[in-house]
């Protein structure tokens, strides 16, 4: 017989890593990677063709995950960017990185003439 009870049968293959990031289906893709490509209009199969280590049913089971919990992914996914930029301010900030920035940005210039 078909049991429906969703709750008992139905696993979210996602989970956070040390540093706080959710990742899809065991690999090191990122919820954050995966939603943003299916917020531009990628398809499921696309998604899984893009990230080679993704698995079709995994990536169906994350949006559908998403689809009924939007609020929650989405505060998760603006933290995420909030903790990003925060990130970035503070690299481009310290000295050592502004200054290896400025070496590659010359090179690059060398090299393009």
């Amino acid at each position: 017989m078909l049991d429906l009870d969703t709750k008992k049968n139905e696993k979210i293959p996602l989970k956070k890593d040390e540093q706080g990031a959710v990742r899809v289906g065991g690999t090191q893709v990122t919820l954050d990677v995966v939603m943003d490509a299916y917020d531009q209009g990628a398809t499921p199969e696309q998604i899984v063709q893009k990230f080679g280590e993704l698995r079709l049913d995994d990536v169906y089971a994350v949006i559908m995950y998403y689809l009924r919990r939007r609020e929650d992914i989405r505060a998760y996914l603006l933290e995420r960017e909030r903790q990003a930029q925060v990130l970035q301010k503070r690299l481009e900030e310290d000295p050592r990185n502004r200054d290896f920035r400025e070496r590659l940005l010359g090179l690059k210039r060398e090299k393009h003439g």
